[in-house]
């Protein structure tokens, strides 16, 4: 049985690293979690949501990084939002700051494999990760895989925010490595007649998956909402606003979360696809109810998870 709900047999370090005026420094404010062992490991850049602050994902981060990589997680606003496009900026320039700056960061033996590079994004980091991957800001670094945690292309489909990276065309994102998207079933529902949904229809994770090109998933908590993943007593004034599950289960959406996301990393970035491959199989092994589960693969790709097996 999959163990990528559970935490992974590393312990973890969580290192921060402000933003100044040094040239060593990194562009934005860095949250860097990474495995304390000495060895070698893949890195998965992470792109908080909206009004929201890196520190409160660090339960997902944490669980990911015991797995086995080093997650960069810039903080791309500090008092006032900054602009799509210039997250979107600021997001190609935490990359081209990785080759030179990440490793000062790290601890004694552990090195950071730039070779296999994730990105990843929640809610409208979830679409400046799709829009950077689309070349929307240019970065020296090459990409394995992108992961759209509840992803937000703006209030409604005649109504994205810039770049307008959605088309209404199927599989027309020009992607050519593996795309995961992880979607809630309450995201798209309204708390309260004053606000729109958190994930408005049309412009939410089924739209995103549905341009996105094999190899793609896609799989929806059901019974979770738009900021379910994050810590307990994160973000309490978005959460007034956003459509959210049951307060006692926030654990378990958190884990279904960093385990999905563990197991779609761990097959595109280390290739080791088992993990995913049982998820998909047979969504139950989650901590929550996960529907729709569904995929579109290369052949090419499918053999090659199915051969791990």
């Amino acid at each position: 049985m999959t163990t990528v709900f559970n935490l992974g047999k590393f312990n973890v370090k969580t290192v921060t690293k402000d933003s100044d005026k040094k040239a060593s420094s990194p562009p934005k404010s860095l949250l860097v979690v990474t495995p304390s062992e000495a060895g070698t490991y893949p890195i998965a850049l992470f792109l908080h949501g909206f009004f929201l602050n890196v520190s409160s994902y660090l339960q997902i981060l944490r669980h990911i990084a015991s797995h086995g990589f080093i997650l960069v997680a810039p903080q791309l606003f500090t008092i006032l939002p900054s602009s799509p496009e210039e997250d979107i900026a600021a997001a190609a320039a935490v990359c081209d700051w990785l080759p030179e700056g990440l490793q000062s960061l790290l601890p004694e033996g552990v090195t950071a494999d730039l070779a296999h590079l994730g990105l990843s994004g929640h809610s409208r980091g979830g679409h400046a990760a799709f829009a950077l991957a689309l070349g929307h800001a240019k970065t020296s670094l090459k990409f394995s895989a992108l992961i759209g945690v509840d992803p937000v292309a703006g209030s409604g489909r005649s109504n994205q925010v810039s770049p307008e990276i959605l088309t209404y065309v199927p599989s027309s994102f020009g992607l050519d490595f593996p795309v995961l998207v992880i979607g809630t079933g309450l995201g798209s529902k309204k708390k309260n007649p004053l606000f729109p949904p958190c994930a408005p229809e049309g412009v939410n994770h089924d739209e995103f998956y549905r341009e996105s090109r094999p190899t793609c998933y896609h799989l929806v908590a059901k019974d979770y909402g738009h900021l379910d993943m994050l810590d307990d007593g994160a973000a309490p004034v978005q959460k007034i606003v956003c459509r959210c599950g049951d307060e006692g289960g926030r654990d378990a959406m958190r884990r279904t979360t960093a385990g999905v996301m563990t197991a779609f990393l761990k097959a595109f970035l280390q290739g080791e696809g088992a993990d995913l491959d049982a998820v998909v199989r047979n969504p139950g092994l989650a901590p929550t109810t996960l529907d729709p589960v569904e995929s579109r693969r290369k052949p090419a790709l499918a053999g090659v998870i199915r051969s791990k097996l």
